[in-house]
């Protein structure tokens, strides 16, 4: 690590990352991006966007009727993301998003779509007003993918006990993490942090977090 930022204090780092930053965590379900935003949104006296769930009106549905809901459900995200991609630009305050908006599209929609979950229409449709909306925003400053395996996130998503995701489908973590390496690989959007999560416990380990903060540290301030 550069010794000009080891030797940085607490203060010092965050206000040098402090001034209209859009920084987003990439990530499956069960990833643990929504904690890894509240824990650096802490640490920096960031803003934290987090993602439309607990008050998500599709959402139940959609876990009981995939088929029925995906649609209305992934426009119900788009929405959201959009928005807080268009206050992250007109703020002068760091943001920190849990996930993107082209998650939505590239993983999730793209998934319901191959899986026959969602009607070749629909998903013209909805990927054509994806198009639109990018058209009209900025990819994130950094964008931090949080790459977990299935098992991991199996196990995550049993410690949260979220009613509607105790079923989940292994098979559904599996294709979505296919769709992310896809997705991943190619982004060329703007500079990029993997952290790979398997065998890190940030909320339990501060080395782990110390690790994954220098890592953002040392990206952002890269050229």
């Amino acid at each position: 690590m550069d010794i000009a930022l080891s030797t940085m204090s607490r203060d010092s780092r965050a206000d040098k990352f402090s001034n209209g930053l859009h920084l987003a965590i990439a990530g499956n379900i069960g990833a643990g991006k929504t904690t890894l935003v509240k824990m650096l949104a802490k640490e920096y006296g960031w803003k934290a966007n987090l993602e439309a769930v607990d008050n998500n009106p599709y959402l139940k549905d959609f876990y009981d009727d995939m088929r029925k809901w995906a649609f209305p459900l992934q426009i119900y995200f788009l929405h959201s993301r959009f928005n807080q991609v268009l206050e992250a630009k007109e703020k002068k305050q760091t943001i920190i998003q849990d996930r993107t908006i082209y998650e939505d599209a590239y993983i999730f929609a793209k998934n319901l779509h191959q899986s026959g979950l969602m009607a070749q229409r629909d998903f013209e449709n909805y990927f054509s007003l994806f198009q639109t909306m990018c058209h009209l925003t900025q990819a994130p400053d950094l964008l931090i993918y949080l790459k977990a395996s299935v098992p991991k996130l199996l196990k995550q998503i049993a410690k949260r006990g979220r009613d509607y995701e105790l079923d989940i489908d292994p098979n559904y973590l599996h294709a979505l993490n296919k769709n992310y390496e896809e997705w991943i690989s190619d982004y060329t959007e703007g500079k990029l942090v993997i952290i790979e999560s398997d065998d890190l416990d940030f909320v339990e380990n501060e080395a782990d977090f110390s690790m994954i903060k220098n890592l953002i540290e040392e990206k952002l301030l890269s050229k």
